[in-house]
């Protein structure tokens, strides 16, 4: 090479470089330009409304993106609409370090879940494949719909549930460095199609029981269809769908099913489910959200279960039920219920529910009024999960719902032909065959997220856009945690066919929280079922340990309590699952309380 010719690769190497410059410089731009704005809109957010959550899961270690099942060929003509369910996601201290810990379910055969590992620095690593519990997706087993934990054997670690349209699967927690299926031994049933599951310790006994809800019956393969009719026969009072299944824990490492022997026999098509007890008994009761039909409320006394959903008002009206979550709303110690629904301008308005105590109701004579319109908390459209939580630490519950069906070609809509499969006969509404093909259209695509903020006066606002909430994907499950201990609630959002989101939030520092980490001793060791009321400054707020709640969700076991401008906290009231109370006064806030039951 000559001289001359070094020289002119030199020449061309740096105009070239010279070229590219201004493209580099102007992505640079770009993005500081983001960063910038990201900022101002923080910074506006704080100071109007308390809180903004940043979607951080690329930075945290998470690229996670949901796979759909792909079912019976039969059924490829409505693929998207029968498959869009499976993306869930729950929150664990499975290693009992004090982190929050994510567990999030794919639904393709042959696709892996994924448990992220909390690094304690904002981080998560997924140990899933490590500990055994990512590779349950298989042909002939079927597919994850969903995840709840519980300490079913009382050893201190959280043991888990896998939701699947296919066999069940329970995993033993080997005291965080590992897992170990159980499912034969615990003599769960060789398949159920299912969407939810709670656990709860429905008679008392210090040992977790578990409510599974059937969708599609059990009988229905749905990778080997015998024939296509397999869906609901009504819109709306449809009960040819899975058996509900209650295990009882015997202590043995065993359950039994007492589902029909306790007075829960029902073939209404579920989707989600939590239990909690909502008269002041001692005993939890079991809420159910049903598709295509009325929601049921199982009232327990104790050994059997009442259905009463008609007569306490919940059950009356069908719609389509998919989400249930509880909260004092009104910071007077009592649950109001949260069930989504369906709604779409011009076409359907079911309208979703918030199911409120009526006053001068207790015990066996409760009755519920809907005030979801009043509170402004109806209208969400094709809604699916949703959780209570204080995001801005002000000492009233907020409300946190995703939404969006089947987001496709933008310009073409499902809905006209989806609405004369819905006015159909049975014969026609039950068999796939019948519904008209999709082809690329949306049903309720592209839809914008709720993050309905309480003013404590009986109203809800929306501030999704404000506050950071702008994405448009399938929206299915959502879980609240504080995943960084920094005394403030932030949520998860599993989508289908999408990225799992996760919304770090930044809470003004004018107001203060408490937190509470509970662990049973005569009660069960996760606490699941026990009751905390915070008193400060003249209210009183209360919430549950859950089992499970929202849609294929379950929040952080941990619970949050904002409260406002306060540091002083009158009293704290803990009523255990076995029927103990507990009064603890002189708490601090601002800090996380680890209370374990007196024995």
């Amino acid at each position: 090479m000559t001289r001359s010719t070094k020289l002119r690769i030199i020449l061309a190497i740096f105009f070239a470089g010279l070229l590219a410059t201004p493209m580099v410089l102007k992505k640079r731009f770009a993005r500081r330009q983001a960063d910038r704005q990201t900022t101002l809109d923080a910074q506006t957010s704080l100071a109007r409304h308390g809180f903004y959550l940043q979607e951080v899961s690329h930075a945290a270690g998470i690229d996670f993106v949901h796979q759909a099942p792909v079912l019976d060929a039969k059924l490829a003509h409505i693929m998207p609409e029968v498959a869009s369910m499976g993306a869930s996601v729950s929150v664990v201290d499975f290693d009992r370090d004090g982190w929050p810990d994510l567990y999030v379910t794919n639904s393709a055969i042959g696709s892996q879940n994924h448990l992220y590992r909390n690094m304690h620095d904002g981080t998560f690593k997924d140990v899933a494949t490590d500990l055994g519990v990512s590779d349950v997706n298989q042909a002939g087993t079927g597919v994850s719909m969903g995840a709840v934990w519980g300490d079913y054997d009382n050893d201190g670690y959280e043991d888990l549930f896998l939701i699947k349209w296919g066999r069940p699967e329970l995993y033993h927690n080997e005291h965080g460095h590992g897992f170990r299926r159980v499912s034969d031994e615990a003599a769960l049933p060789a398949w159920i199609n299912a969407n939810t599951a709670v656990w709860f310790d429905y008679d008392g006994d210090g040992l977790l029981d578990l409510f599974v809800g059937g969708y599609y019956p059990e009988y229905v393969d749905l990778w080997h269809l015998a024939n296509t009719r397999m869906m609901p026969d009504s819109f709306e009072y449809a009960k040819n769908g899975g058996r509900k299944y209650l295990f009882h824990n015997l202590g043995n490492g065993r359950f039994e099913e007492v589902s029909a022997k306790v007075g829960i026999d029902s073939r209404r098509w579920a989707l989600a489910s939590a239990a909690a007890d909502l008269r002041g008994t001692g005993h939890p009761d079991l809420f159910v959200a049903n598709d295509y039909g009325v929601s049921e409320l199982y009232m327990n006394d104790g050994k059997r279960f009442h259905e009463s959903g008609e007569s306490a008002g919940v059950g009356f009206a069908p719609k389509s039920g998919m989400n249930v979550a509880f909260g004092d709303v009104f910071n007077q110690g009592k649950l109001s219920v949260y069930v989504s629904n369906i709604s779409e301008d011009g076409v359907l308005i079911q309208g979703n529910n918030l199911w409120v105590p009526k006053e001068g109701t207790s015990g066996d004579q409760i009755k519920y009024e809907n005030l979801a319109r009043d509170m402004g908390v109806e209208l969400g459209g094709w809604s699916f999960g949703a959780q209570f939580g204080d995001l801005n630490n002000d000492g009233a519950l907020d409300l946190y719902l995703t939404d969006g069906y089947v987001s496709l070609d933008r310009k073409r809509n499902y809905w006209y032909d989806f609405a004369k499969v819905a006015g159909g006969n049975s014969s026609i509404i039950g068999d796939a065959k019948d519904w008209p093909a999709m082809e690329g259209r949306s049903l309720s695509g592209y839809q914008q997220k709720h993050v309905w903020l309480n003013d404590g006066a009986g109203k809800f606002v929306d501030v999704a856009q404000m506050v950071g909430v702008t994405d448009t994907e399938d929206g299915r499950a959502v879980a609240m945690a504080d995943l960084w201990n920094h005394g403030a609630l932030d949520v998860i959002v599993a989508n289908q066919r999408g990225r799992l989101l996760l919304y770090k939030n930044t809470v003004t520092p004018e107001n203060h929280w408490i937190g509470f980490d509970l662990e049973g001793t005569k009660s069960n060791r996760s606490a699941i079922g026990a009751q905390v009321a915070v008193k400060w400054n003249g209210q009183e707020q209360m919430q549950q340990v859950s089992g499970g709640s929202g849609f294929a969700a379950e929040n952080d076991r941990r619970l949050h309590f904002g409260l406002g401008r306060s540091t002083a906290i009158d009293e704290v009231v803990i009523r255990w699952p076995s029927g103990r109370i507990q009064s603890l006064k002189n708490v601090s806030a601002d800090q996380i309380l680890k209370v374990k039951e007196p024995s």
